[in-house]
C-alpha cells in the first residue's frame, strides 16, 4: 500500500495514515542461517533466565547442550541480538566512540512520583523464521509502558519514534538509558533536549541501573513471546500490542501494592 515515489505524500506521511511504523515498512528478512537462528533462540532463553551469564559461560552452556560453537561465534550473535551480561565488568555497553555520553543522574535519588524518570531499553524478539528488536519507554515509578516499537535493525529510528509517541502522553524530568549507540545518537538525544528533558545514562559497570525495564523484558518473554511462536512481524506486532495492554491495565504488580501500572500512574 506504500508508494515510494508518490508525488505529494512522503513515506513518513503514508505510514502515519496507515498507522504503520516506518521501521516496519523498511523490514527485510534476516540473513542468518537456520543453525544460527536456533543458537540465538537458545541464547535468548538462557540470557532471560540467567542474565548474568556472559559470552564465555553461554558458550560453555551451549557446548554442554551438544552445540559445537566457540566464544567468538557466541559473542557475534550476542552483539547481533543486542544483549550482554547484566553485571559489572568490561565492555558492558556497546556505545559509539564518536557519540557523547551523558552523566548518570540517579545516584541516591528516590523516585517518588510518575513522570519523574522515564527509561528506555531494547531487547531481542524471536520469531519462527527470523527476529526483531523491541524498544520500550517506561515510567520508572509506575512501571507503565508508555510506548513501544518493533524494528528489524538496531538503528536509532525506531527508538526516536517510540520516544516521540511517549512524549504525546507527558514529559519526564529525567530520561535514563544505557550507553548504546541508539541512545547516544544525536537523532535520539536531540528529541530529549528539544523537550527540555535531562539526559541520564548508566555508567560502565552499572548495568543494573535499568533493572525495572530488565524485569519488564522477563515478563514479556515468559508471559507472551515464549508462549507464542510468531510467524512474522505482523503476528509479533499484534501479540505484543495485546500483551502491553494487559501489562498496563490488568497485570497486578506486587511492588505496586497489587495495583496495575496505569492505576498508579494516573492515581
Amino acid at each position: 500500500m506504500i508508494e515510494p515515489g508518490h508525488a505529494s505524500l512522503s513515506i513518513r506521511h503514508q505510514c502515519e495514515l496507515l498507522d504503520l511504523p516506518r521501521s516496519s515498512y523498511y523490514y527485510q528478512p534476516t540473513g542468518e542461517s537456520a543453525q544460527n537462528l536456533e543458537l540465538m533462540r537458545l541464547i535468548d532463553e538462557q540470557h532471560t533466565s540467567v542474565p548474568f551469564f556472559g559470552r564465555e559461560k553461554l558458550t560453555k552452556w551451549l557446548n554442554r547442550e551438544g552445540y559445537s560453537v566457540n566464544h567468538k561465534r557466541v559473542g557475534r550473535l550476542m552483539r547481533k541480538m543486542g544483549i550482554h551480561a547484566i553485571c559489572p565488568g568490561p565492555q558492558t555497553s556497546r556505545r559509539h566512540p564518536e557519540h557523547p555520553v551523558y552523566p548518570y543522574l540517579l545516584r541516591g535519588r528516590v523516585i517518588s512520583r510518575p513522570n519523574e524518570v522515564w527509561c528506555a531499553d531494547i531487547t531481542y524478539i524471536r520469531m519462527c523464521y527470523g527476529f526483531l528488536y523491541l524498544v520500550a519507554v517506561m515510567d520508572w515509578f509506575s512501571r507503565l509502558v508508555l510506548a513501544w516499537r518493533l524494528s528489524n535493525t538496531l538503528d536509532s529510528l525506531f527508538c526516536v519514534e517510540a520516544v516521540e509517541d511517549a512524549l504525546g502522553l507527558g514529559r519526564p524530568e529525567i530520561f535514563n538509558t544505557d550507553q548504546g549507540s541508539q541512545f547516544t545518537a544525536s537523532e535520539f538525544t536531540d528529541v530529549l533536549k528539544g523537550a527540555q528533558i535531562e539526559i541520564s545514562m548508566d555508567g560502565r559497570g552499572r548495568a543494573l541501573d535499568n533493572i525495572f525495564v530488565e524485569r519488564l523484558w522477563r515478563s514479556v518473554k515468559y508471559e507472551e513471546v515464549y508462549l507464542n511462536d510468531y510467524q512474522d512481524g505482523h503476528e509479533a506486532h499484534i501479540g505484543l500490542g495485546r500483551y502491553f495492554g494487559f501489562y498496563n491495565d490488568d497485570r497486578f504488580h506486587e511492588a505496586l501494592d497489587y495495583r496495575t501500572p496505569r492505576e498508579v500512574h494516573y492515581a
